[in-house]
């Protein structure tokens, strides 16, 4: 619950209706706290500010702010959906030079090349190796960052075992059941030297950080306008969860008008 310890919203009946993260995305009108508002310029097209409430700069954020990803450095990526792709444009912009994208949809290589993807792994056609050996054999000893962007305990098993010993850093991102659990060996996390951090919102102080990313954008940094596959009317909102549960896109901007 918010902090006032209330929703926001009642139905027909004046029953409460909760939300979801504090996100309510298909409200016309919504009383927001003080604290999660960020003012941005009159000059940022809405169908491209929406994406910077959540997802899109959730995975910039990641890369930006969490990660704090340095130039030259190399970035394995565990889903390519608009989180992780988010993630690949957020290293991009770091200045990461091997972006490694793991997914089983081969359709994602030529997707995530728009975003900075240098290379591809599909766990399907591994062979007699694991995705992480693969990783380790890439970047000659394992990625400088990790980052879990599916929501699979055991995805997160796998991006810390392709994270580089000694200062390599695994992201997580996915929302996985909140019962599952992470089985990692204690001496490993030990003598690994290696971090392991959740990621909420990329790390980012919306009030500082999302005006911030619009300037990027406008500025030509941040390409935003990759993500956006789709735009309808939101009496279509029933196509666009079709679409997206399809895989055939990967941000439908929903107009209220």
């Amino acid at each position: 619950m918010p902090r006032e310890e209330t929703s926001r919203f009642t139905d027909l009946n004046g029953e409460t209706l909760f939300h979801f993260m504090f996100v309510s995305s298909f409200s016309q009108y919504t009383v927001v706290d003080v604290a999660h508002l960020a003012k941005l310029e009159s000059s940022i097209p809405p169908d491209r500010a929406c994406l910077l409430g959540c997802g899109v700069s959730t995975g910039i954020g990641a890369a930006w702010r969490v990660a704090d990803v340095k130039p030259g450095s190399s970035v394995a990526i565990f889903g390519m959906g608009a989180i992780g792709l988010a993630v690949a444009e957020g290293a991009r912009v770091c200045g990461a030079t091997k972006i490694i994208a793991v997914d089983v949809n081969p359709e994602k290589f030529e997707i995530g090349k728009k975003f900075g993807v240098t290379d591809f792994i599909n766990p399907k056609y591994c062979e007699d190796k694991t995705v992480s050996q693969l990783i380790m054999e890439m970047t000659d000893g394992g990625a400088d960052y990790c980052f879990e962007c599916v929501g699979k305990a055991s995805l997160v098993q796998d991006a810390y075992a392709s994270c580089r010993k000694g200062w390599g850093k695994t992201i997580v991102l996915g929302l996985d059941n909140p019962e599952s659990q992470l089985c990692l060996s204690s001496s490993e996390v030990l003598l690994s030297g290696k971090s392991l951090l959740g990621c909420i919102f990329g790390g980012l102080k919306a009030k500082v950080d999302v005006p911030i990313l619009a300037k990027r954008y406008m500025d030509k940094e941040v390409r935003l306008d990759n993500f956006v596959t789709h735009e309808m009317k939101f009496d279509e909102i029933n196509k666009a969860f079709e679409l997206l549960l399809e895989g055939k896109c990967i941000r439908c901007v929903l107009w209220m008008d």
